[in-house]
This record gives C-alpha cells, sequence and structure tokens, in this order.
C-alpha cells in the first residue's frame, strides 16, 4: 500500500463517526442478568422504583418492577419522586449508565452514594437486568421545589438536626 493510500485511509476513518468504528455491544450473559436481578433485591430498589412492593413485602409481579412510582418523598429539598428506572435505561447505553452511577449525586432518599461505591461489574449487571424487563410504564412526576405544594401522595421528612 502506498503512502498515498494510507494517509487518505486515515483521513477516511477519521471523518467516520465513532459509531462506525465501536465495537458492537455485548449481548449480556444469564448470569449477568441474574447478578443483575440479586442486586436490584438486595438494594433495595424496588423498595422505591416498584409501587406498593415495600407495603406488599415484595408481592408484587417482576412484569411490575422499577417503572416509578407517584408516591413522593418531601422534605427540606422539595419533593422527589422514584424514577422509572425502565424507561430511563431504555435511552441509554451500559457505558453511559456506568458513567452517570459513577459521578451520581441526586436528592434524598435516593442513597446516590451507595450507587456510586458500587463496582462496575455490578453496575453494569443492574443495566442489563433493568434493560431485559424492557420500557414499560410512565414517567414519574416531576421534583416539586421546596415551599410548593405536591400534588402526590407523599412521606414527609423531618428538617435533620442541626
Amino acid at each position: 500500500m502506498s503512502h498515498r493510500t494510507h494517509i487518505k485511509l486515515l483521513l477516511l476513518a477519521c471523518a467516520l463517526p465513532v459509531t462506525a468504528m465501536a465495537a458492537p455491544p455485548e449481548t449480556p450473559r444469564p448470569q449477568q442478568i441474574e447478578r443483575g436481578e440479586y442486586l436490584v433485591k438486595i438494594a433495595g430498589c424496588n423498595d422505591c422504583h416498584t409501587p406498593g412492593y415495600a407495603t406488599s413485602g415484595g408481592k408484587v409481579p417482576e412484569s411490575q418492577w422499577l417503572t416509578g412510582d407517584k408516591l413522593g418523598w418531601r422534605g427540606p429539598w422539595g419533593t422527589t419522586y422514584p424514577a422509572n428506572l425502565r424507561l430511563y435505561f431504555a435511552g441509554m447505553s451500559e457505558a453511559q449508565w456506568v458513567q452517570r452511577a459513577k459521578t451520581m449525586e441526586t436528592r434524598p432518599p435516593m442513597p446516590w452514594f451507595a450507587v456510586r461505591d458500587m463496582t462496575e461489574p455490578d453496575l453494569s449487571a443492574i443495566y442489563h437486568y433493568v434493560k431485559s424487563l424492557g420500557p414499560s410504564g410512565a414517567p414519574a412526576p416531576a421534583y416539586v421545589a421546596a415551599g410548593q405544594e405536591p400534588r402526590t401522595p407523599y412521606v414527609r421528612f423531618p428538617a435533620p438536626p442541626q
């Protein structure tokens, strides 16, 4: 191959979109999905992100897991709602999720510090498990600023001691 041909190929490769040169996504292994399901259970993700899960002692069909909730969590920060993780993950790649999880900092009561401390293999397992469930449900209500009254039921958190 001539020097000019080599340079032309290099320039052509540089002009291609990154997605055209990226490796195809790896198909998750069944053990990875199983591990993700286990982590979702023991980390308490369903307690907030699945309506009725905590109050029923976990007796909510898996088909309804992680679809978010309209029950708000109100405190000095305002009122937050557990996101529909099935819709949230549907719009992101595994790499985007891992990056987001490793830099996460959200409002209470989400234990973002625990998610941020998870290993990359565990975060990948959670991602693949949630993706395996498929998108379902509707987005959770939007955050309500402090001082504004939410239109949905909510759990009230007291202000932290000073």
